[in-house]
């Protein structure tokens, strides 16, 4: 089975246009990809009641592709110091939609990227720390891009190629 990579934007403006940059960039590393848009599936806000209702369809669509994936880039950024609430809501409803939530995350590689107006230091660590206690390896190098990091494609190229040997 070949290796998958779930590119991930939890906006529709700059972490989606930082997503559209790397899925760019891998492209050049031949590896199979697809690049999702968070804002674009109709997700409602978790409550247990929501979830006793049924899982909405748009949650199947993304529960499908993450469990397809080998490995995942996530493109968010910082809101308040943390992560923002629409990635949160898609992976709580991901971990209630499957029979055991740890295998849609377990033993798959992830990145971390942020377009925000800081560092995204909360944001990135934060992040990391939830993704390993879900089951990933999280490479070490963040991208981060805001005010005074402007994207660096050169420098993005070698995080992505280091990655994919990571990813392997």
């Amino acid at each position: 089975m070949s290796k998958k990579l779930l590119i991930i934007s939890a906006t529709s403006r700059n972490n989606l246009e930082l997503a559209q940059q790397i899925d760019n960039i891998t492209s050049s590393l031949n590896i199979e990809k697809d690049l999702i848009n968070l804002e674009e599936y109709d997700i409602p806000l978790y409550t247990t009641i929501k979830q006793e209702d049924t899982i909405p369809k748009h949650v199947n669509d993304i529960t499908l592709k993450f469990i397809d994936a080998s490995g995942f880039i996530f493109c968010a950024p910082e809101y308040n110091a943390g992560i923002p609430p629409i990635l949160t809501n898609a992976i709580t409803w991901i971990s209630v939609s499957t029979k055991n939530w740890r295998d849609v995350f377990k033993n798959k590689k992830a990145l971390i990227a942020s377009h925000s107006g800081s560092g995204a230091h909360a944001f990135l660590s934060s992040f990391q720390a939830q993704l390993e206690y879900m089951g990933c390896t999280v490479y070490h190098r963040k991208i981060s891009v805001h005010r005074n990091a402007e994207f660096n494609p050169e420098s993005v190229d070698r995080i992505l190629s280091n990655f994919k040997t990571f990813f392997k």
